[in-house]
């Protein structure tokens, strides 16, 4: 089974823990206290939608993509939902062009840290970089290296690692331990990494 069929099917069994059901508290603080002007954005690995919704109803131009397309079906229905406008895409980002592009801002919630490979997570740096302008800000939240050793949770990354694959093209504007937003009592520590491609 590859990965596109694996997360089609945790979708479809509701196995999906990583969706919060609203936007991540964390993009709506960097959003508001930046701030990040209303833009073209892009939500990668934008699963069921919540983060690529708020960003229209705040008045991004949205495109979400992602790998599952039983992600973006849900996606779809919620944006309708909403009455929000927001193009949603089945993508593999490492691998498929974004049409839409270029944007000004880029949003990840744990998708760059799903990359098990200093290859892997160069080249997706790499691909953000292909699908931004110049001096457009890219904001991910990935999981942290700095919460004790586990079974389940997010993947967690070092700081070392968010480094090596990203400041060839990117500018660190902050790079901040926080946690993810979550609906459980405990929330995995995240680093909160905004960045701005050089020019």
């Amino acid at each position: 089974m590859n990965e596109e069929e694996r997360f089609n099917n945790r979708y479809k069994e509701g196995n999906i823990p990583w969706d919060i059901a609203k936007p991540d508290c964390n993009l709506i603080e960097i959003v508001r206290n930046t701030p990040i002007v209303k833009c073209k954005a892009l939500d990668i690995g934008c699963g069921t939608g919540d983060n690529a919704i708020w960003l229209a109803k705040s008045g991004f131009i949205v495109t979400g993509a992602d790998t599952s397309e039983a992600a973006i079906i849900y996606a779809k229905e919620k944006a309708l939902k909403n009455g929000v406008r927001c193009d949603f895409i089945k993508s593999d980002f490492l691998e498929d062009d974004i049409e839409a592009k270029p944007f000004d801002f880029v949003f990840d919630r744990g998708c760059f840290h799903s990359f098990d490979t200093d290859t892997e997570r160069r080249k997706f740096a790499q691909n953000v970089a292909a699908v931004i302008e110049d001096g457009g800000l890219w904001l991910s939240l990935i999981g942290s290296a700095d919460d004790p050793p586990r079974d389940s949770g997010p993947p967690q990354r070092s700081a070392g690692n968010i480094i090596k694959a990203v400041e060839q093209d990117f500018e660190i504007l902050s790079l901040v331990s926080g946690h993810f937003d979550s609906n459980n009592p405990e929330h995995s520590r995240a680093w909160i990494c905004l960045f701005r491609k050089r020019y």
